[in-house]
């Protein structure tokens, strides 16, 4: 054999595996999963790792370098880290229902992570599940001390001529309505577990009149988006509006975080591509600092100061606590939930 021969050989061999390899890959079976939990960075994922069987490893391309993992459990329940910010959400779940690794068509979506919340309408450790997730970012915006001295803020819809009239929806991923029903089902499952709290979440809730003095509890209200984290008292009346007008009325603002119209966006479009189902999806926000200070309290210390508030560890905890309930009785009664929501 000549040396040309051999190097021939050699690549032809080379070539073969290759394609064996993919030919693998494409026709193994994927894994079906019922559940799938989506968190944005560590300890949010840490503590379902800490209290469910999630022990079996599947490196998935694309997905985060420092979450390069879907880790997965006997019972059909997985969890997927994207890392923070609507990029890296939008790249890793995109990553992950196209890698078809995985069965997602009939699979439920929890989407549970922290967030800031509206004293209005919550606390530190309560826990929200939103019917509506509307997008913070899409809109144009002025500096304050630029604007109209009538409007309230610098902020509008993008092609609109004022703060109060509602944008064309023109992206077509400004806001979104999650399923009623997963939602009920959710809140009625949950309602009545028993909150995490702390004493420096107390003490900081004190300062607040009624909700925000209130210890924890499982709410029902709506989620904003937007990579800005934004904080203080005129933004936050602004994104009551913004939440308010989005949904025609029907919306209250109470979580503010910045991934779940990302997420939601690309679990839209792998439905129409027949690889999953956006009505199985639930959002689940736990107030980890408060949007805006207490009556006569300080702005910029509210958000410099946001970790003093004693909210971030009640709220990775009540991301399981009331985020559990919904997961296990999905999977223990997987033969009413496979076809549809059950009715409450």
């Amino acid at each position: 054999m000549t040396v040309r021969q051999w190097l021939g050989a050699i690549a032809a061999t080379a070539v073969a595996a290759i394609g064996a390899t993919s030919a693998s890959a494409q026709t193994a079976t994927p894994l079906p999963v019922k559940v799938m939990i989506v968190s944005m960075f560590g300890p949010e994922g840490g503590v379902w790792l800490s209290h469910r069987d999630l022990k079996r490893t599947i490196a998935v391309p694309g997905l985060s370098p420092d979450y390069p993992d879907v880790h997965c459990g006997p019972d059909g329940v997985c969890l997927i880290t994207t890392g923070m910010g609507h990029t890296n959400a939008a790249a890793s779940i995109a990553a992950l229902v196209f890698s078809g690794k995985f069965d997602l068509r009939h699979s439920y979506w929890l989407v549970a992570g922290i967030a800031g919340i509206d004293p209005h309408e919550g606390t530190l450790g309560s826990a929200a599940w939103a019917h509506y997730v509307v997008d913070w970012g899409l809109q144009w915006e002025l500096d304050a001390r630029e604007a109209p001295k009538d409007w309230p803020s610098g902020y509008l819809g993008i092609n609109t001529k004022s703060p109060s009239q509602k944008p064309p929806l023109d992206y077509r991923t400004e806001v979104y309505t999650l399923n009623a029903a997963l939602l009920d089902k959710a809140l009625a499952l949950s309602k009545d577990v028993t909150l995490a709290d702390s004493p420096e979440a107390q003490t900081a809730r004190a300062a607040y009149p009624a909700p925000a003095n209130q210890p924890p509890h499982v709410i029902q209200c709506d989620t904003l988006a937007g990579d800005t984290w934004f904080s203080g008292t005129h933004l936050g009346e602004r994104a009551e509006a913004w939440t308010k007008l989005l949904t025609d009325g029907h919306g209250i603002y109470c979580t503010t975080q910045q991934e779940d119209n990302a997420t939601y966006e690309v679990l839209k479009r792998a439905t129409a591509a027949g690889l999953a189902d956006d009505q199985r999806v639930a959002v689940l926000r736990t107030g980890s600092d408060f949007d805006r200070p207490a009556p006569g309290g300080s702005d910029v210390a509210n958000l410099l100061n946001y970790q003093a508030q004693g909210g971030f560890m009640p709220a990775i905890t009540n991301l399981y606590r009331a985020g559990n309930p919904l997961v296990q009785d999905i999977v223990t009664n997987w033969a009413e939930w496979q076809t549809a929501v059950p009715t409450p």
